[in-house]
């Protein structure tokens, strides 16, 4: 009996912090999008999508930390992929643009507000479309809004990276302006387990269990040394240098907790 109380009440506290980071969002999401829609209706770069990612990341319990020094200049950022936390992370520290598959333009709500944030949806599944999202991305470059693209095409479980995928990274050679690719590195160290959100978990589920989590998550963006993709022979070396980079960050602070792994 007393074991089910204990369980309860655990149930109850985590309804409870899920509620209170629902409204945090909510309330993030109205501070800031009055006075972006203002800034659309007269044609200006809004300045709110990344100030309301940074609000939404401190809304759901996490606190950023910058570790490095992010280039400045035009960048493309290659970054590993745990949770959908890292979008809300990355781009209110970086203002960037983020490439995602097409899939979540069709989601609710999200779809649309990663419209405004000048995300580039692309498609996973159609045969010859590659050319046409290389055109698109092109065209991102060429305004001075930083880009990131997370190459693994899906979430790891943070202890190690997945295969990074070359294709999109044709669009650095050579680039429609001069920019340079910086690997980050997001580290939730030792919650990296508990926040990871892969397999087979649905993304309700997901969401529903971060969203009830007890106390802060510790969140470090670790900006890599950048490169010029000018001095890479072709898209696959580009993602090797990348991937090395942050393979070996990963390594560098591993927590103890956790399997001991290689760079790669």
């Amino acid at each position: 009996m007393e074991r089910a109380t204990c369980v309860g009440f655990d149930a109850a506290r985590s309804s409870v912090r899920r509620l209170l980071r629902l409204a945090a969002l909510a309330g993030s999401l109205l501070l800031c999008l009055i006075p972006h829609l203002i800034w659309r209706l007269f044609r200006r770069t809004s300045p709110w999508p990344p100030r309301f990612l940074a609000l939404a990341a401190r809304s759901v319990g996490a606190k950023v930390r910058i570790e490095g020094q992010p280039h400045h200049g035009d960048l493309f950022i290659l970054a590993n992929h745990v949770s959908w936390i890292d979008i809300l992370a990355l781009g209110g520290a970086t203002g960037a643009a983020f490439v995602s598959h097409d899939g979540v333009a069709r989601w609710p709500v999200i779809g649309w507000l990663a419209a405004q944030n000048n995300t580039l949806f692309v498609s996973r599944e159609r045969r010859g479309a590659l050319s046409g999202q290389l055109d698109a991305l092109r065209g991102a470059l060429l305004g001075h809004q930083p880009v990131a693209l997370f190459p693994e095409g899906t979430t790891s479980d943070g202890t190690s990276l997945l295969p990074f995928k070359p294709s999109l990274l044709a669009v650095l050679l050579p680039p429609p302006r001069t920019v340079m690719i910086q690997p980050v590195h997001i580290d939730y160290g030792a919650e990296t387990a508990v926040i990871a959100w892969h397999g087979d978990e649905p993304a309700g589920a997901n969401a529903k269990r971060i969203l009830g989590r007890k106390g802060p998550l510790p969140v470090t963006i670790r900006f890599l040394e950048p490169f010029d993709p000018a001095t890479c022979a072709d898209r696959k070396a580009i993602a090797a240098l990348a991937q090395d980079r942050i393979g070996r960050s990963i390594v560098a602070h591993q927590h103890p907790s956790s399997p001991t792994i290689r760079p790669v």
